[in-house]
């Protein structure tokens, strides 16, 4: 059972858990000391999801897991040890962004540090989360593949990949675990002429599995003219939640 996120009321958001300061494991900012602001629930169900416990009720016990937070109280907690970058993800965030809270959650880490959303690329930026200034915005944006699991109509919307290429602040981050996933990607860029730099990340929870799937990508995500990712939080913690 897949769970969207729940409305909150206007001060709070459906929280998972905020943590930090811990590293950026992925993408562009990848290695940057940051903290993470991680909501519940999403419209996806990818089937190696690393955060399944935000949204998959028929795992998890989401009442024990997501919790209604005060917007000051997620501020506060991410801003603990001065990251300079916050990273807000899920779970899908951006089902958040029509609550007066989301707002609020941007204005306030904006005074103290950058911010980067972490998406699925399924739910266009709108209100402030589109007209971000003063906030210093940045969207990594992870359209889902066919191993996902998920049906093509649900984790591919073009008039959303349009939006987001319009932003001069976005990059693209695809998960592959075979060299058929990085040309699927690049089918993907093409077609719906995505806009800025593409990010490959090597699928995997563990150690032994993102070094083997990004040696098993090097070749091809060079070839297309991508960038390699790793999974750095994984490579040093593993699995471990909160790192």
């Amino acid at each position: 059972m897949t769970s969207t996120a729940p409305p909150a009321t206007s001060d709070t958001l459906v929280a998972s858990e905020v943590f930090g300061p811990t590293i950026q494991g992925e993408g562009p900012s990848a290695g940057r000391r940051a903290s993470f602001v991680r909501l519940g629930g999403c419209n996806l169900a990818c089937s190696w999801c690393d955060t399944p416990y935000t949204w998959d009720g028929s795992r998890f016990d989401l009442r024990a897991e997501l919790a209604r937070r005060p917007v000051q109280d997620i501020v506060d907690r991410a801003l603990v040890g001065d990251p300079g970058l916050v990273v807000i993800s899920g779970g899908e965030p951006l089902l958040h962004q029509h609550q007066p809270a989301w707002t609020e959650l941007l204005r306030k880490l904006a005074r103290s540090a950058e911010i980067e959303i972490e998406t699925n690329g399924t739910v266009a930026p709108a209100g402030a989360t589109l007209h971000y200034e003063p906030f210093a915005l940045r969207y990594n944006v992870s359209p889902k593949l066919r191993h996902s699991g998920d049906p093509e109509e649900r984790r591919i919307r073009p008039e959303v990949l349009e939006r987001f290429s319009e932003s001069a602040r976005v990059s693209w981050k695809f998960v592959c675990a075979t060299p058929a996933d990085v040309d699927e990607a690049a089918e993907l860029v093409a077609r719906y002429e995505l806009v800025g730099p593409v990010w490959i990340s090597p699928e995997g929870t563990t150690i032994e599995a993102v070094l083997m799937n990004t040696k098993i990508l090097v070749d091809r995500v060079l070839e297309h003219g991508f960038n390699l990712g790793t999974r750095l939080h994984v490579l040093v913690w593993g699995n471990e939640r909160g790192r």
